[in-house]
């Protein structure tokens, strides 16, 4: 008998089973039925427009290089003010935002390396037609559009843009069609932690896009108004860091990333094979620049990329980043290179608050911070100075030691209670901490001529004067654990007198 109800339940399922795949299929040919009577609606719409020309979506023959433009033609969307005012511009930018005020209206936020202007389509006889508005209102975000049209000025402020005009459209064409659903959404990506707490406590859930969604989708989080500032600001840095060190009688040279052996001590190395032989990726150009030195440069500089094999799993600590190296010939005190160090920074932090105001003011929406508090003439602070500030506060310390992580945060903030400036060189570092090339002070074996500078209470760049004389850096390098072999062509540089040199990095 269980058997029987078995197989007659078996049997109902399977007639279920069978209606609902009909139903289905039923559905389907349904919804296609409706999108092909809708795309034919549409076409016989477009065909029946006079002013279809104005609009649509640019085929890809036309996107093909066939005459040259003229750029003069075309206006950049942060160049959109009101002494444009009932003139006739041409802009390329991203549809950021669409938004349909019923039939006759459409806006479009188009966004321009970061700078977005607010265009409005209305549907006027001869100008602008019904199949127009729609075919705006219809555009998928993060699409490029080209607009032409005439700049007005609203009588009210316009929120959500930058440029204070509108630019009302005779013209839109899409000549890049985005999906109409992105794995990420601007606006979210450029949403503030503070945002997404602040609408938890009031029951409100806002998306929130992790790092791992971020690096999957670079090319879409890199266009958040705060990805934008730091990429300029990245580059302004870059280049006043060229500017000022040409200025001080300094040259750009490129050294090797790929090397015989490990370039500093106590660093983790990328290890490899090079044509049989052992190889790795340099972790600083240190010691070719050393051999520029010695080579007669006098003053180089190097920005190139820097490999760690780093196992920590903090922000402090990469695998590659972007370095910023110099070295230079010093005539008497390791002092010389701490006032280029003064003067580069200042000039930095300068420029930055005068000449990236914008870009600060959009990476402070998404992760806040407070402007940097820095004297005019760098603070500099012995390490034993240090070591006595950080006892007298109650912090047990080894005075031949390296200060750890909470030890450098601790002294950074007494710095500023005590100096008022987050920014502050620390130098007579203990020899036992720093690398082998470092010359010891000439008062005290125990210390050494280097240096490290800290922003906030963290280190972000190391110097020294370095070892010139090769018998005491092959014994300094023995010393440190480092096979003398794979240094062979640097230690015998220095057979060929060096002067005395210093590097920060």
């Amino acid at each position: 008998m269980e058997q029987v109800d078995e197989e007659s339940s078996q049997s109902v399922s399977k007639k279920a089973t069978k209606k609902e795949a009909a139903k289905q299929e039923k559905l389907r040919r349904r919804q296609e039925a409706a999108l092909a009577s809708a795309a034919s609606s549409l076409a016989i719409e477009e065909e029946e427009d006079p002013l279809a020309a104005n609009y649509g979506n640019v085929p890809l023959y036309e996107l093909q290089s066939k005459e040259e433009s003229n750029l003069s033609d075309w206006t950049r969307v942060e160049e959109l003010t009101e002494g444009l005012k009932d003139k006739e511009v041409l802009i390329r930018g991203r549809a950021q935002t669409t938004r349909a005020v019923g039939k006759n209206m459409a806006f479009v936020v188009v966004r321009q390396k970061g700078f977005t202007v607010q265009c409005v389509v209305t549907a006027q006889p001869e100008l602008v037609s019904r199949q127009m508005v729609k075919f705006v209102a219809g555009l998928s975000r993060e699409s490029i559009v080209d607009v032409q049209g005439l700049v007005s000025v609203p009588s009210v402020p316009i929120k959500g843009t930058t440029q204070q005009v509108e630019v009302q459209v005779r013209k839109l064409h899409c000549i890049s069609k985005a999906l109409p659903t992105l794995p990420i959404n601007i606006e979210d990506a450029a949403r503030s932690e503070k945002e997404i707490e602040e609408a938890l406590q009031a029951g409100e859930q806002l998306v929130r896009v992790n790092q791992d969604t971020r690096l999957n989708y670079r090319v879409l989080d890199m266009r958040t108004p705060a990805n934008q500032g730091i990429f300029h600001i990245q580059h302004e840095v870059g280049s006043i860091f060229r500017k000022f060190l040409e200025s001080e009688g300094f040259q750009e040279i490129h050294t090797p990333k790929l090397i015989a052996g490990a370039s500093e001590g106590g660093s983790a190395v990328f290890k490899l094979d090079y044509k049989g032989q052992a190889a790795c990726l340099a972790q600083s150009p240190q010691l070719h620049k050393q051999m520029a030195i010695c080579g007669d440069k006098e003053r180089v500089f190097v920005v190139g990329p820097v490999f760690r094999a780093e196992d920590s799993y903090t922000h402090r600590h990469l695998c590659e980043f972007v370095g910023l190296d110099a070295e230079m010939e010093i005539k008497k005190h390791y002092s010389e290179v701490m006032d280029i160090i003064d003067r580069l920074f200042v000039t930095m932090f300068d420029h930055l608050n005068d000449k990236c105001k914008k870009e600060l003011d959009a990476v402070r929406r998404q992760y806040p911070f407070e402007p940097l508090k820095y004297l005019r003439k760098t603070l500099r602070l012995r390490f034993e100075e240090g070591v006595q500030m950080l006892k007298d506060a109650g912090v047990e310390i080894d005075p031949y030691g390296d200060l750890n992580t909470e030890s450098e945060r601790k002294l950074g903030q007494l710095v500023l209670e005590k100096y008022g400036t987050e920014f502050y060189i620390l130098h007579r570092y203990p020899l036992a901490v720093r690398p082998f090339y470092t010359m010891p002070c000439y008062d005290d074996a125990k210390y050494s001529n280097s240096f490290d500078v800290f922003i906030r209470g963290e280190e972000i760049i190391s110097g020294a004067q370095r070892v010139h004389v090769p018998e005491f850096l092959e014994e300094r390098a023995k010393a440190c654990g480092i096979d003398v072999n794979t240094l062979t062509t640097y230690i015998d540089s220095f057979r060929y007198p060096l002067w005395l040199s210093l590097s920060l990095s």
